[in-house]
């Protein structure tokens, strides 16, 4: 199997060339590529990029805008979603129900609700592939299920929009939380579920701005709580 990082820039202004790119993984298994997430800044790049699937986590423009003008292959997405994005041109269309293992291009994939948007809900995947066990959300505030969605996993892709200042607004009513958690929270959460290695993408500006500064502080709290980090910038790949 291998992981490429095809974009890992969040929905801010500043980019470079490291990270330039809307958050998007593909995972190639098999000689079968599935798309996570498919942002605005990949509008008429699927041709080159040739995936087999795409399955979204929520319908923000950085991650499901890339879709406006269609997709060569099934787009996987949770009711919510297709609700808002219902007006795009994508004719094969699958629906992905929470808590429901879907093998997908061989590989099993089980979406969790993750709290981060009131507008566009969305979910973070477990996947799997025979031993093989990681769980990606590049937007999340906070992971309800987060036991469940952490067991025994190698190692948790997560969220960069910030390092250490929450992005995060309440709802009153309901007493959830939506926006962004920080890094060292979701390193906190690796730590106390026993997964040994977090990788960082959907960068913010902390990141893009300030990389090499940033980066030293990341190791600096990964290495507090026991966790290997590494941050993802754009191509990088991983072969398992």
């Amino acid at each position: 199997m291998k992981l490429t990082f095809l974009g890992t820039r969040g929905e801010i202004e500043p980019r470079t060339r490291r990270y330039r790119m809307h958050s998007s993984l593909l995972i190639s298994y098999k000689g079968k590529k599935v798309m996570l997430d498919c942002g605005q800044s990949w509008t008429a790049k699927l041709k080159k990029i040739k995936p087999d699937h795409i399955i979204l986590t929520h319908a923000h423009p950085d991650h499901a805008w890339g879709l406006k003008k269609g997709a060569p292959c099934p787009v996987w997405a949770t009711k919510e979603t297709w609700k808002i994005i219902q007006d795009y041109p994508l004719s094969e269309r699958r629906l992905i129900k929470p808590r429901s293992r879907q093998k997908i291009a061989g590989l099993t994939f089980e979406a969790f609700p993750v709290w981060h948007s009131v507008r566009c809900p969305a979910v973070g995947y477990r996947i799997t592939c025979k031993s093989l066990k990681f769980f990606y959300i590049s937007d999340v505030a906070y992971i309800p299920e987060l036991e469940e969605a952490f067991h025994q996993i190698q190692f948790y892709i997560g969220d960069g929009a910030t390092l250490f200042r929450p992005m995060i607004r309440k709802n009153k009513k309901t007493g959830e939380i939506f926006g962004h958690a920080t890094i060292c929270q979701q390193l906190t959460w690796c730590h106390k579920q026993k997964v040994p290695q977090m990788i960082i993408t959907h960068c913010g500006a902390d990141i893009v701005t300030h990389e090499k500064q940033r980066l030293q502080q990341i190791e600096k709290f990964a290495r507090e709580r026991e966790v290997e980090a590494l941050v993802a910038y754009d191509g990088m790949e991983i072969v398992i």
